[in-house]
């Protein structure tokens, strides 16, 4: 009974503390936006070229195939009168989907939204509702040796994606940061392939600390969208990716690690994976993971209580991840900076130069 109640007031300790970013005190429950794309109806009931693809069905492989049939004309058509639907639409090509993203951003006229179609941007997924979701792609995904994806925690969305805060935070700041560094030719002195990295705010992200940010509910429901654009990746032929997980997001990743074709997966800063071990995720990725000095998520218990928790710390040697040195890190937030062995780490890993 003594034992019942000290894991009772450890997870009522979770519910408190486990969060994301910004280590808010509180925070509101969401409703995590799931489904096909907005406009599915329009297109669904679009007959000018044959059946379309379903959103909600039809594999990224089968979406591919799809696009490779039309012409250039009637990809183009689809863009225009579908730019929603084909924006989000894995396994579409990716030139399509840039352009069908900045048509879908500027019919939004929201002004928290116009950076967004900025020409220099490159969003490969958009959705408006809810709080907003966006991923953008920093580099040359078309031609890319190697593939990043960066999964952010709590307190990101479309609007949060690349606002004003600390430099390398944020899901678009660490995708800069990684790219800028991969960018340093390898220990060896030989060139790397050219390396994209892509932000990916695709899910629902919790607000603040409260018990959206303790349990796995919006982890469970951004895995399988975690899961289904890494299929779309691999659709259009590109490498297969390396996640870098932050916080909360590394929850979504765990739970999504045996539905991905990962190469690796990178835990920063994580609150658990919902996983005993590295083992218990069922992937053929390496897993990684890393915990700077004073990052306060190290003050979460790692434990699993009524759906309260994540369970072991990914950090622990018994869960079997490999290390990510992470000794130089400052705070919560500051994986990315430049110039940390966490950096120096992660962007050795997003060019395959670790064995």
């Amino acid at each position: 009974m003594r034992r019942f109640g000290r894991t009772l007031v450890t997870a009522a300790l979770a519910v408190t503390v486990v969060g994301g970013t910004a280590g808010w005190a509180s925070g509101e429950s969401q409703s995590a936006v799931t489904g096909p794309p907005p406009g599915t109806a329009a297109w669904r009931a679009d007959t000018a070229y044959g059946p379309l693809p379903d959103p909600a069905t039809a594999t990224p492989h089968e979406v591919a195939r799809f696009f490779a049939g039309l012409d250039d004309a009637a990809r183009s058509a689809l863009v225009r009168t579908h730019p929603l639907v084909v924006g989000n639409l894995d396994g579409a090509p990716v030139p399509l989907r840039y352009e069908a993203n900045r048509l879908a951003v500027v019919a939004t006229g929201e002004a928290r939204y116009a950076s967004l179609a900025a020409p220099d941007r490159r969003i490969l997924a958009f959705d408006p509702r809810g709080r907003g979701q966006v991923a953008e792609v920093f580099g040359d995904l078309e031609h890319a040796a190697h593939v990043s994806v960066i999964v952010p925690g709590s307190d990101n969305d479309a609007t949060s994606h690349d606002a004003r805060r600390a430099p390398h935070t944020g899901p678009a700041g660490m995708a800069r940061a990684l790219r800028t560094a991969t960018e340093t030719p390898l220990t060896d002195g030989s060139a790397a392939g050219p390396v994209a990295v892509i932000a990916w705010t695709g899910y629902t992200t919790p607000v603040g600390v409260g018990l959206d940010a303790a349990d796995g509910r919006l982890a469970a429901a951004g895995a399988p969208r975690l899961a289904r654009f890494t299929a779309g990746l691999d659709a259009v032929g590109a490498p297969d990716p390396v996640l870098f997980c932050h916080s909360y997001g590394s929850v979504v990743c765990g739970l999504a690690a045996r539905h991905t074709d990962a190469a690796d997966i990178v835990a920063l800063g994580s609150p658990g994976m919902r996983a005993d071990t590295a083992d218990d995720l069922r992937t053929g990725a390496r897993v990684w993971a890393g915990r700077g000095p004073s990052d306060w998520i190290a003050d979460v218990p790692n434990v699993t209580f009524a759906g309260i928790g994540h369970g072991a710390d990914p950090t622990s040697a018994a869960f079997g991840a490999r290390r990510v040195p992470a000794a130089d890190v400052r705070g919560h937030a500051g994986y990315f900076s430049p110039g940390t062995q966490s950096l120096a780490a992660f962007a050795a890993i997003a060019k395959g130069e670790v064995r």
